[in-house]
C-alpha cells in the first residue's frame, strides 16, 4: 500500500492528479464520490453520469463539491479543462472525454453498462468496475477487448470478490495453494422479492430490487463466478455447498474433501451465518512438514486445511485503491483469466407461465445460481444476466434452470451479441465432475 500512497502523494504534489469519471450515482456512487474528494489527494473524481442527473448533483453536494451540469462532449471537456466537477446523464460523454483517465461504473445494470464500458474501453480508458453482474455475464470477451485496446478492465477492491482476490494471492504468495474461495453471507434464502425487502430497502435507502439480489442469492453467485473465473476455480456443485451451522469459518475447513478439492482444482464457495461475517475466506493447503509446524505454531492449526480470512469488505472505502493500482501501476485487483469457468444460470423463483416476460435481477420472477461453464454451454442453459425482457415459450415450474429453449430473446441487444462472440472466442473445456 505504500508504494500506491506515495505514488499519490507525488500526483498530488506534480498537480496531475488521476482524473477520474464515474457512471452512478447510488448509495455505493455517494460512497465513492466522498472519499475521492475528500480522502484520496492525488486523485480527482471530474464527472458523474447518473439517468437521473440530480443524484449525481446530490452526490457532489454530500462531499462538499459544487458541480456544472453538460449536456455535450465540448462543455464535458471545457468544464475538465477548467476544472469544474461536472454531472450529465449521458454516460456516453464519460466514455468519450478526453480529459479522464479511468471509469468507475457503478450501476450494476447489463445491457446499459455493455455499451459504456465497450465505448470507454474503445476510447482508451481503464475501466474499475462494482458491477459483478456485467463481468459475470460478459466480463471474459470484455477483457478480450480491453487487451486489445491497451487498457485494464477490472474489478475493485472493497467488492468481495476484490477482498478475495487480494486474500488469495497474498495466500499464494507464502507458498500455500488454495484450495476454497469463500464469501461469509448472513442470509440466504431464493423466494425473497422486492416485497418482502421494501422495508429493508427503505430504511437503508437502497434499491429494493438490488436489496433482493443481495437477500435471494444471485449477488453471492456473481461474486463468486467472477472469483472462479479470475482463479481458474470451479463449483462443487450447481449453486456451490453453502454450508452453515458453525460458530466461526475456521471450523467450517472440516466441511470439505481435501483429494475432492485438488481433483477439481479449487472452488468457490459461501457458508451462512458464520463469524466473522460479512467477510470474506481462502482455505489453502501446503504439504511442506516445516510450513506445516509452523502454521500450527502460529496458531493455523494442523491442517490439512489452514483458514485465512479478512472479517470486513468495506465497499466505496477502497475504491480509489484499485483506481491507483490500475492507472498508476497497470494492476488489476481481480479480471477473467481466459474462458470462463463459472456462469450464473437462471432458476424459476415460482411457477412460471409461458408468455410472462422475465423481470430484472433481484425481481418475482427468477434466482441466480452458479453452475459450471461447460454444463451451462452443453444444457443452453439461460444466464441470469441476459434473462431480463425474455419471453417464456413455456411453463416453468419453480426451482428449474430455464434454457435458451425456452425463451424468446429481445432483438438487438448488445449482451446477446458479446455473448455470442464469448462463445466463439472462448471453447468451454470440460471440467472435473464433483
Amino acid at each position: 500500500m505504500v508504494i500506491v500512497d506515495n505514488a499519490l502523494k507525488a500526483r498530488a504534489e506534480q498537480g496531475n492528479p488521476v482524473r477520474v469519471g464515474m457512471i452512478g450515482a447510488g448509495a455505493m456512487g455517494k460512497g465513492i464520490a466522498s472519499q475521492i474528494v475528500n480522502s484520496v489527494p492525488g486523485m480527482e473524481l471530474v464527472a458523474i453520469s447518473n439517468r437521473t442527473v440530480e443524484r449525481a448533483v446530490t452526490a457532489y453536494a454530500e462531499a462538499g463539491r459544487t458541480c456544472l451540469e453538460v449536456s455535450n462532449q465540448t462543455e464535458l471537456e471545457a468544464a475538465i479543462a477548467q476544472g469544474k466537477p461536472a454531472v450529465t446523464g449521458d454516460a456516453m460523454l464519460l466514455a468519450r472525454a478526453e480529459g479522464i483517465d479511468a471509469i468507475v461504473e457503478v450501476t450494476g445494470a447489463i445491457e446499459f453498462s455493455a455499451h459504456v464500458v465497450l465505448e470507454a474501453i474503445n476510447h482508451h480508458k481503464h475501466v474499475i468496475m462494482m458491477n459483478a453482474e456485467l463481468d459475470g455475464t460478459v466480463g471474459p470477451i470484455l477483457k478480450v477487448y480491453a487487451d486489445k485496446a491497451g487498457v485494464i478492465l477490472s474489478a475493485s477492491d472493497g467488492d468481495q470478490p476484490g477482498v478475495q482476490m487480494n486474500l488469495y494471492r497474498f495466500v499464494k504468495s507464502i507458498g500455500c495453494e488454495p484450495l476454497v474461495c469463500g464469501n461469509i453471507k448472513g442470509l440466504l434464502d431464493p423466494y425473497r422479492n422486492p416485497t418482502t425487502q421494501a422495508s429493508f430497502a427503505e430504511r437503508w435507502k437502497q434499491d429494493p430490487y438490488m436489496v433482493t439480489s443481495f437477500a435471494d442469492g444471485t449477488k453471492v453467485a456473481y461474486e463468486q463466478a467472477i472469483t472462479a473465473n479470475a482463479t481458474g476455480m470451479t463449483v462443487a456443485k450447481r449453486g456451490m455447498y453453502g454450508y452453515g451451522g458453525v460458530e466461526h469459518v475456521d471450523e467450517a475447513t472440516k466441511f470439505y474433501d481435501i483429494d475432492e478439492l485438488k481433483r477439481l482444482g479449487g472452488i468457490v464457495e459461501y457458508v451462512l451465518d458464520t463469524k466473522p461475517g460479512p467477510g470474506v475466506f481462502v482455505f489453502a493447503t501446503n504439504d511442506d512438514p516445516m510450513h506445516q509446524h509452523y502454521l500450527n505454531l502460529y496458531k493455523l492449526g494442523e491442517g490439512p486445511l489452514y483458514s485465512f480470512y479478512v472479517p470486513y469488505h468495506l465497499c466505496y472505502f477502497e475504491v480509489p485503491i484499485s483506481i491507483a493500482r490500475v492507472v498508476l501501476f497497470n494492476d488489476p485487483v481481480m479480471q477473467p483469466l481466459g474462458a470462463p469457468t463459472v456462469e450464473v444460470i437462471a432458476i424459476a423463483k415460482r411457477d412460471l407461465k409461458a408468455g410472462e416476460t422475465i423481470d430484472r435481477l433481484g425481481g418475482y420472477a427468477t434466482y441466480g445460481v452458479c453452475e459450471r461453464a461447460d454444463v451451462t454451454a452443453q444444457e443452453r442453459l439461460l444466464p441470469i444476466g441476459v434473462a431480463e425482457d425474455c419471453i417464456l415459450k413455456h411453463d416453468i415450474p419453480k426451482d428449474q434452470a430455464i434454457s435458451y429453449d425456452d425463451v424468446i430473446l429481445p432483438t438487438g441487444r448488445l449482451v446477446d451479441r458479446l455473448r455470442e462472440e464469448q462463445a466463439q472466442y472462448f471453447v468451454p473445456t470440460k471440467q472435473p465432475a464433483a
